[in-house]
This record gives C-alpha cells, structure tokens and sequence, in this order.
C-alpha cells in the first residue's frame, strides 16, 4: 500500500498588505509553485506564521489553497488550538474549505501536565472527529514538548491518523517510527538539511520551509535519490544547508520572506511582533541565494 502523503511540500508563507492578508498574493505565489513538481502545501504552518492569524484568516487561506493548487496536489492546513473541542471544531472548518488533511501540533501552555499518555488522549479524540485525515506535528522547540516515538507508533494504529511531519531534526525518532508504523502512515521530514538522510532511512517526504523558497531544488534531491544518484544528491543537499541553517535556525521568517522577494515570489514583512531583516542580515541571505545560482541576473550583481 502507497502512502498518502509523499514528496516534497512547501510549508506556505502568509504574504501581508499593511497588516492585511494579501490572498491575491499568496494565491500568486501558489500558481507559480504549481510548476516546480511539489507534491503540495502546508497553509498555517510555522512557516505561515499561523499563530499571529485569527480564524477568519486562516479560513481565507485554506480556501484560497484549495481554489488555486494545481490537479492532484495536497493542501494540508494546521488545525492547532489549545483544547480538544476548539481544535475538532477548526479542523472540521478547514475540510469544508478543501484540505485533504490537517497538521496538529499537541497542546502545550499547560507543558507541565501534558504527558503522553495525554497528548495520546488527545490525537485520539481529534482523529475521531475529524472528518479528514490526522498529521501529527512534532516541532519540540516551539511547543516545548515532543510526541515520543512510542506514542507516534501508538497514535499510527488510528485509522485517521495519516502521519507525522517531524520537526525536531532528530533522525532516532524516523529510525524507532518507520519500521514499527502501518505501510500507509506518512513519515514526513520538517527538517530540510536532513531531507537525503530521511529519505535514506524511509522516510515518505518532506514538508519544508526550505522548499518554499527553492521548490525544484528540493524536488531534485528526491528525484536524485529516487533515481539512485546519490552522490548528485548529497552534493545538492549539502549545497542547500546553508540556505536551510539561515531560513530555519538562525534567521527564521523574515529571512525566508526576504528570499521570496528576491526571487520573485509575494514575500513581504512579516506580521508584528515579527521585524523585516536589516541590511546587513539582508545580504547574508542575498548571499546565500546567489552561490546557489537562483537569483534572477539583475540581483546576483546587487
């Protein structure tokens, strides 16, 4: 049995206008990644800066993911909230609008009560419910808490429990996962600079911020890998680690928005708390784009 979600897929920025959502924007951004051979998208991921948009925003964008992605892509939304109840409630709004799929992170504010058994609690009662397939969404380092292997091999007996993207850059957890899970649930990297050594280790795909930025490059690894040629394709995911360090780890946000609008894309500020890059940080990123040969010419000279 083939898995359900596989390949590469572009956790999604949110573009703003001012302090509005620019849908127009983001759904322009979405038809020009319809040509770079994802797999599909992540709205209201980190990458998308899910937490700073109220409902009705995020609505607006799942609808508009939905409206403009291309035949047979995915649209998976996150359908985060702090309770069961609110977070059964989203995630039945967001199938309504059109995602094939919803990424939860566990609950996390009250981290000192949240054992395992109680996230498993909990994943079981959302999967329940809700009427399109589960992600679970291990990031510890934002949430604070991880979804221990053991509960993810657990949670993976749940019919509507489809898969986890993994975002804690730890490869013993893929190692423990996919020998232990059922053929069809999805292990998906959230970790570009670890993307060939998931993929070598069974992983299904991965759901990058780094591909949001450099789609076909990150396709072409897979495609490497899956056509046996690995030594093009540890050259190209070492040549993408620096990029991935700077957009991820050290960085974050307003650098990818800043790389998006070097190369084209509807990027922009992100929204406050969050601050644009300085133009020292700016260059670094200008950087890094151009040793590996993507920015348009007019740029690569700026």
């Amino acid at each position: 049995m083939g898995k359900g979600f596989e390949g590469v897929l572009a956790a999604l920025t949110t573009p703003f206008a001012g302090d509005e959502v620019a849908v127009e924007g983001f759904r322009r951004n979405i038809l020009r990644y319809n040509a770079t051979g994802l797999a599909g998208y992540v709205v209201l991921g980190s990458t998308g800066e899910a937490v700073l948009l109220n409902d009705a925003e995020s609505e607006k964008l799942v609808a508009a993911a939905r409206a403009t992605a291309g035949p047979g892509m995915k649209v998976i939304a996150g359908a985060s909230r702090e309770s069961t109840r609110l977070t059964i409630e989203l995630a039945g709004r967001l199938a309504g609008l059109g995602a094939d799929a919803v990424l939860v992170k566990p609950p996390h504010y009250y981290k000192s009560l949240m054992s395992q058994e109680l996230i498993k609690r909990f994943y079981f009662d959302v999967a329940d419910k809700s009427p399109v397939p589960l992600l679970v969404y291990n990031i510890p380092q934002n949430t604070g808490i991880s979804v221990a292997p053991p509960t993810v091999i657990e949670l993976s007996h749940h019919p509507n429990i489809a898969g986890i993207k993994d975002s804690s850059g730890m490869l013993s957890n893929l190692t423990e996962v996919v020998p232990e899970v059922r053929p069809d649930f999805s292990f998906l990297l959230g970790t570009g600079s670890l993307f060939l050594a998931g993929l070598l280790l069974g992983a299904s795909g991965g759901i990058l911020a780094l591909a949001a930025v450099v789609p076909e490059l990150c396709v072409e690894v897979q495609t490497l890998y899956r056509r046996g040629k690995l030594v093009e394709a540890r050259k190209l995911q070492l040549d993408l680690a620096p990029l991935n360090k700077a957009l991820t780890q050290t960085l974050g946000i307003p650098a990818i928005k800043y790389a998006l609008d070097l190369l084209g894309y509807e990027g922009g500020a992100p929204r406050p708390p969050l601050l644009p890059l300085d133009e020292t940080v700016k260059a670094q990123v200008r950087s890094l784009l151009a040793k590996l040969s993507v920015l348009p010419g007019r740029d690569e000279q700026s």
